[in-house]
């Protein structure tokens, strides 16, 4: 049933233009709220992505709000690995987004197909999703929705991340868009998301590193017969280290996994850029083949925490839960329960006794114990807040602020507060200065051990790549050499080129040696080689009106002659080629008529004057007689002109003199 309405709802929006503008084209993927085809934008000649939101999501009027909001945010973001938001509209209820279209597939095809992957291929993998997300953390957005189906790779490799502010859309819309949402990617939700709903940074931090360590180990870290177990298990289960299923994984890429997937937020990298650093840390490690790295382990390692009573689901993590297990209709489940088969009720292999008869026990005198208990619970807790002080607040300080100094300012401010600094990483900045620090690890106020290391980020500067010459280059091999660089390919236009041969760039814009920001377009200009053009029949026309018409088009003209009796002299008798298309600078060949073949003139001389004028006119010429100065009125032929055995036109006039 559910594919008869599927094909219903396809048929209905294939062929059809949305808002005027986008005429949809075939189904790509379909989620639990929306739809995703292939469309074409007639306006700017485009394809496009449109994701049309499922019926019934445009009737509700908060929904229709906020989704226009968050994809109004959602276009504002910048950046190579985020899928462009172009357009939003409304027709008539049929909520849709018009989007960058990204021909390829998704990280889920990745992982189904290729998992587990290498650390180093996971965290590469993972790099351009969190550029994406520091993007939107930057701009104050959240996506909410961090799961291998919103990442997609297209076919030259580029990671992008789809769907920024429609998860927080769908969420405000009420129970059953939130139900939705949660029922669909419930294996990525942060604690925080379950219990109170409330999201920050720190969640999507979370879910990527659940994806991390799906793509380490092709498994999720927690599962479940339904949804709301999945959804316990992430609220009291931490994410296990990768290695138990990968033992060649390195102990700092457990520490990663489990630093950015720890249950309390507070304990996460505050947002994807700090865990980026992280990844790039991570990243080195594994480029230097080191086995473990104790000091990025420990920087890595979640601290240990009070340890709590997980006893029933009454503490602060769990309150939101019944409301959930609710609303997706479940059957609560029970925990932290040990079940021991009995049998005649008592333990199965507990071996069968009678009980002793209750004996009374003598009365003892009782003394007072509470002064003894007061001493106990005090030296216990003098014991425990000294501890407490020493490991959680004693060995430690705060890292200071050094933005924006240079290197050796930082250092000596680090070194007043007794820590070191190292000056490993490099990255662009729009806001800091080439040469200055632009972050640190650990963040300003965030803690760290006395003694310890601060390791800074210094500015390369704002990031900015010069344009290529890729004119003259095949398309593919052009759109190649933007990939290093960080730009991106724009609008392809095909042109007709006399000089440049098929398939190869003949302009670019912005122009060769520009100055522009990682991100940045470049549109071409692509050969479809030399214009066709339709050769003209102009059998029977006259040399001089043929010869100017072919040459008007392009065409170099050849020229031949030869008698034809039916075409008139000057005339084209025949062409070569006579149709079909050519392109400029080919050669068309014409045969132009010299008239009629010539004939020789008879002999008529010491004929009549009747005799003369059959013969010549049985040859077809014209006759004139003309009498000589010294006529006898013999008429007998005496001269002709032209003379006899010359060849000349028929219809040439043959003067005869008589005597």
């Amino acid at each position: 049933m559910t594919d008869d309405v599927d094909t219903q709802i396809s048929d209905r929006l294939v062929g059809r233009v949305l808002d005027g503008r986008y005429r949809v084209g075939a189904r790509v993927a379909k989620g639990g709220m929306a739809t995703v085809y292939q469309a074409l934008d007639m306006r700017l000649d485009r394809t496009v992505a449109l994701k049309v939101m499922h019926d019934g999501l445009g009737d509700d009027a908060q929904f229709t709000r906020r989704f226009v909001a968050e994809a109004r945010a959602a276009a504002r973001l910048s950046n190579p690995n985020v899928v462009a938001v172009f357009d939003q509209g409304d027709d008539g209820g049929t909520l849709f987004l018009a989007m960058e279209y990204v021909p390829g597939r998704t990280l889920r095809d990745v992982i189904r197909e290729q998992a587990p992957l290498s650390p180093a291929r996971a965290l590469d993998l993972l790099t351009p999703i969190l550029s994406a997300l520091s993007a939107a953390h930057d701009a104050g957005i959240v996506h909410r929705d961090i799961k291998p189906e919103n990442v997609l790779i297209s076919d030259k490799g580029a990671v992008k991340v789809a769907d920024f502010g429609l998860a927080r859309a769908v969420s405000a819309s009420g129970n059953t868009a939130t139900q939705g949402l949660l029922m669909g990617t419930v294996s990525y939700l942060a604690p925080e998301l379950v219990t109170d709903g409330s999201a920050d940074a720190r969640s999507d931090v979370y879910s990527a590193g659940i994806l991390l360590y799906e793509m380490l180990t092709g498994n999720k870290p927690h599962s479940g017969d339904t949804p709301i177990q999945v959804a316990y298990a992430h609220v009291h289960n931490d994410v296990p280290p990768p290695s138990l299923e990968q033992p060649s994984i390195p102990p700092y890429v457990d520490a990663l996994v489990q630093r950015a997937t720890a249950r309390d937020r507070d304990l996460r990298p505050t947002d994807a850029r700090v865990f980026s650093r992280q990844v790039h840390r991570v990243r080195s490690a594994l480029e230097e083949g080191l086995p473990d790295d104790p000091d990025l382990t420990g920087d890595l390692t979640v601290p240990i925490q009070q340890i709590r009573q997980d006893s029933g689901y009454d503490d602060g993590y769990t309150r939101g839960i019944p409301t959930l297990e609710h609303e997706l209709e479940e059957q609560p489940i029970r925990h932290d329960t040990i079940v021991v088969p009995v049998e005649d009720g008592r333990p199965t292999g507990a071996p069968a006794r009678t009980p002793p008869p209750p004996v009374k026990a003598a009365p003892r005198p009782r003394r007072s114990r509470g002064p003894i208990a007061l001493i106990i619970i005090l030296a216990a807790a003098i014991g425990i807040g000294t501890a407490a002080w020493y490991y959680g607040i004693h060995r430690y300080t705060t890292t200071p602020e050094l933005v924006n100094m240079e290197p050796a300012a930082a250092a000596d401010a680090a070194a007043k507060a007794g820590l070191k600094t190292t000056t490993d990483n490099q990255d662009y900045s729009e806001n800091v200065r080439a040469g200055e620090v632009m972050g640190t690890d650990p963040a300003a106020g965030e803690r760290i051990r006395k003694d310890g290391t601060i390791g800074l980020t210094v500015s390369k500067g704002p990031e900015r790549y010069r344009v290529p010459q890729l004119v003259g280059l095949e398309l593919e091999a052009a759109q190649q050499a933007l990939t290093p660089i960080k730009l991106i390919t724009g609008q392809i236009k095909e042109q007709y080129s006399e000089t440049v041969p098929q398939g190869r760039v003949i302009a670019i814009s912005p122009k060769f040696n520009t100055v522009v920001k990682p991100g940045t377009a470049v549109n071409f200009a692509v050969s479809k080689g030399k214009r066709p053009i339709s050769v003209p029949d102009l059998t029977g026309k006259s040399y001089k009106e043929a010869n100017k018409a072919l040459r008007k088009l392009g065409f170099v003209v050849g020229r031949s002659t030869r008698y034809d009796e039916k075409v008139a002299e000057g005339n084209v008798i025949s062409q070569s080629p006579n149709s079909g298309t050519l392109f400029a600078k080919d050669k068309v060949s014409l045969v132009v008529s010299l008239g009629p073949p010539l004939r020789e003139v008879p002999d008529v001389k010491r004929k009549t004057t009747a005799e003369a004028q059959k013969i010549l006119g049985d040859a077809g010429f014209e006759v004139r007689v003309e009498k000589a100065p010294f006529n006898l009125g013999l008429n007998i032929v005496a001269a002709q002109t032209p003379g006899a055995g010359k060849k000349v036109k028929p219809g040439t006039t043959i003067v005869i003199t008589v005597l």
